[in-house]
């Protein structure tokens, strides 16, 4: 009825050989509810690129000793773990808070203790400023999450640079944010430089020739960390040596298929992080490697891993709110690496708390807009 597997823990680093693959293949074709301890055994604690997983233990239930390993976080490697828990055993903090690591799980006291409560004596101008390029015929849905998102994690000021069509939508669905109209009717043909301003370019801005003229033409004169997500990056692609001008500190938000246009394609998870890391550190740029269990890539190479979050928010729109919400802490002066942690956090668990009241089927990105002041109160709280 029920297998407990002990055999090798996360310091394995050879696949399973001989009479332990036999082993492994009879436990997985048994039937039986399979419960591992620490890790499966013949999974590896970070990268299995080359391991053999049909010969690796696939449990139902791991129970990891301390710490989830850095493996459990791969969609491939996922169905080796099964759920998870986290086991504690009473490891010395001190020691663990210097021990060198390049994998880290973002929690909610981290997040809590870098926020700061505001001070009565403040006004708009001391949470910062945010102007979005977002938007085009169609498409202004994006552009109105992402500003919304933005007004809803703390910003002072937001304003919305889109075409003129969008001009009665904008002001109507966020009349909180500025408007800045484009001189085309209907796609964005001049991205302005506003000082002062934290800029991010992308939702919904399409890939007209125009929009991506006015995309190279910003590029090459930024100098300060920019937010780049949905079509910016579908721009970037088509035009690789825009690559070479993302200002040093920014952040990119590609889901798979995008980060895949901009860097080749990538058969697995891992292969799409490796390269991820790579690119971060080529580039000194913050790549968000959007997904189940969302990765942050920082510059140095570490990565930071997100856990929050659902399936109900595999939903149009969702990664526009993330976009506004990262802005919005970068504008407020966290840095680059810790707004995009800090913004992927607060995002899946506004996620989380609009399932409760929605479910997932019924979740749509509005939903963790609306979630998110409460998410912020939450986190803050002291416990």
């Amino acid at each position: 009825d029920v297998v407990i597997d002990g055999l090798f823990g996360s310091g394995l680093n050879e696949k399973l050989l001989g009479g332990y693959t036999s082993l492994s293949r009879q436990i997985n074709d048994s039937g039986a509810y399979v419960v591992s301890i620490d890790i499966p055994s013949g999974l590896f604690g970070e990268y299995n690129t080359d391991n053999i997983l049909r010969n690796v233990i696939h449990a139902n239930l791991t129970l990891a000793i301390s710490f989830p390993r850095f493996s459990f976080f791969f969609e491939e490697t996922a169905k080796c773990v099964g759920e998870w828990k986290v086991l504690d055993i009473g490891l010395d903090n001190e020691a663990i808070a210097q021990t060198p690591a390049s994998y880290f799980l973002i929690d909610e006291q981290g997040v809590r203790e870098t926020l700061k409560k505001r001070n009565p004596f403040t006004t708009k101008d001391d949470y910062g400023r945010a102007c979005f390029v977002a938007g085009s015929f169609g498409m202004m849905g994006a552009a109105v999450l992402a500003t919304r998102a933005a007004m809803r994690s703390g910003l002072g000021l937001a304003k919305l640079h889109a075409p003129q069509c969008g001009y009665l939508i904008a002001q109507t669905a966020v009349p909180e944010a500025l408007f800045s109209g484009d001189e085309h009717k209907c796609v964005i043909t001049r991205i302005p430089d506003v000082k002062g301003y934290t800029m991010a370019i992308g939702p919904g801005i399409g890939r007209d020739e125009q929009t991506m003229d006015a995309l190279e033409v910003y590029l090459r004169k930024a100098k300060r960390p920019i937010v780049l997500d949905a079509d910016a990056l579908n721009c970037i692609a088509e035009r690789r040596s825009m690559l070479n001008d993302i200002p040093r500190d920014s952040i990119i938000t590609p889901h798979a298929k995008e980060f895949d246009r901009l860097f080749g394609d990538h058969m697995t998870d891992e292969e799409r992080l490796l390269k991820a890391v790579e690119m971060a550190q080529v580039a000194k740029i913050v790549i968000v490697l959007k997904g189940h269990y969302t990765k942050i890539v920082r510059p140095d190479g570490r990565v930071f891993v997100n856990a929050t979050g659902n399936p109900g928010m595999a939903t149009a729109g969702s990664g526009d709110v993330l976009t506004g919400i990262i802005t919005a802490l970068l504008a407020q002066g966290l840095h680059s690496s810790v707004a995009a942690s800090i913004g992927c956090f607060v995002h899946g668990y506004a996620g989380n708390l609009a399932r409760r009241k929605v479910g997932e089927m019924g979740l749509t990105a509005s939903d963790i807009v609306d979630n998110l002041g409460e998410a912020f109160k939450l986190i803050m709280e002291e416990k």
